[in-house]
């Protein structure tokens, strides 16, 4: 999976409890890596309906869309 913008594999999600505090990761192989600064334990779960973001570009969406991008 990859931005249907530009291509690329790093996108973040924000914290659904505090709005300036984000997450990054990578895409690899189909599942989400988290950035080595970030503890896993505190990450929030991302669904296929958590807004995401692209790290490249102005590219944002629903997680699930970028599955359904892949595809078409």
């Amino acid at each position: 999976m990859a931005c249907p913008m530009c291509g690329s594999k790093k996108f973040y999600v924000k914290d659904p409890n505090e709005a300036y505090d984000t997450y990054s990761f990578d895409l690899e192989a189909g599942g989400i890596v988290f950035s080595e600064d970030v503890d896993e334990s505190e990450c929030p779960e991302i669904d296929d309906q958590t807004r995401t973001y692209c790290e490249q570009c102005a590219w944002n969406g629903r997680f699930g869309e970028l599955a359904k991008a892949c595809k078409d």
